[in-house]
């Protein structure tokens, strides 16, 4: 068993609930660096996030179909709303690939439209950028106390690593490791860091992505929790398998004192 201990994190949804910009920078990679002739971007729209984007966030998994929803709300013709959301979801990927083959569009290029609507906010309002993100401080605290005790830690997120890397500053948090989508799937990362690490935990809130872990036989060994707080469909809570822990903000400090006893090795 490794001596090098680590605890791991997916990033929104857990560390931080970037809603608002997740809204706000899809809006403007089409206002600024994708040209669709089925949308209009009025300045209004930045005002309020959309319920049924919200509502469908719990579905995305890569940033780039944010902006296919995104699109889908605000076109002018037939546009998504929370009456009609339920077909799109019922074959989700499906619908996605669609979209695309429609527009003539290639899911790595959205990528990198909403990664340039990203750097352009960090260039010219960084400030206002960071606003658009609230931290979960109680994850943050967690995170302070698995430090105090020579755990490292470590991020794994699908957003780009740099504008991770970016909030984390802010907030003061400096993981060990920062992993983001250019770095590959979470079990394809796990399953490596596994050889190095003993790793004492993943805090995330996609269900199949823990599911996946667990069905890797490298990393089925792993604790597993799911973010109570996350971006959660409704039936994510239901019927967990037992090795998947459903965890709560409020639950985080219960789960310290294992972690430290495993340390002390009693």
């Amino acid at each position: 068993m490794s001596s090098h201990k680590l605890f791991l994190f997916d990033f929104d949804g857990v560390i931080v609930d970037g809603m608002n910009e997740y809204w706000h920078s899809s809006l403007l990679a089409f206002e600024k660096f994708i040209n669709s002739p089925k949308i209009l971007i009025d300045q209004n729209l930045y005002k309020q996030v959309s319920n049924t984007f919200i509502e469908m966030r719990p579905w995305v998994k890569y940033g780039w179909e944010m902006l296919i929803i995104v699109h889908q709300i605000i076109k002018s013709e037939d546009p998504l709303n929370n009456q009609n959301k339920i077909n799109f979801l019922n074959k989700y990927h499906q619908n996605c690939q669609k979209v695309l083959l429609e527009n003539s569009w290639v899911a790595e290029d959205l990528q990198k439209c909403l990664d340039k609507a990203r750097k352009y906010q960090i260039d010219n309002d960084f400030d206002n950028w960071i606003r658009l993100h609230r931290p979960f401080y109680e994850v943050i605290v967690f995170i302070e106390k698995l430090k105090k005790e020579k755990i490292k830690t470590g991020i794994i997120t699908t957003k780009g690593k740099i504008f991770a890397g970016k909030i984390l500053e802010k907030l003061n948090i400096y993981p060990e490791l920062i992993f983001g989508y250019e770095s590959g799937t979470k079990v394809e990362i796990i399953s490596e860091l596994w050889r190095e690490y003993e790793i004492m935990g993943f805090i995330e809130d996609r269900r199949n992505t823990l599911l996946d872990i667990k069905q890797n036989p490298e990393t089925s060994n792993i604790p597993c929790y799911l973010a109570d707080w996350g971006y959660l469909k409704n039936v994510d809570r239901l019927n967990l398998p037992l090795e998947i822990k459903l965890l709560k903000l409020k639950s985080l400090e219960d789960l310290l004192a294992p972690l430290i006893w495993q340390l002390d090795g009693r």
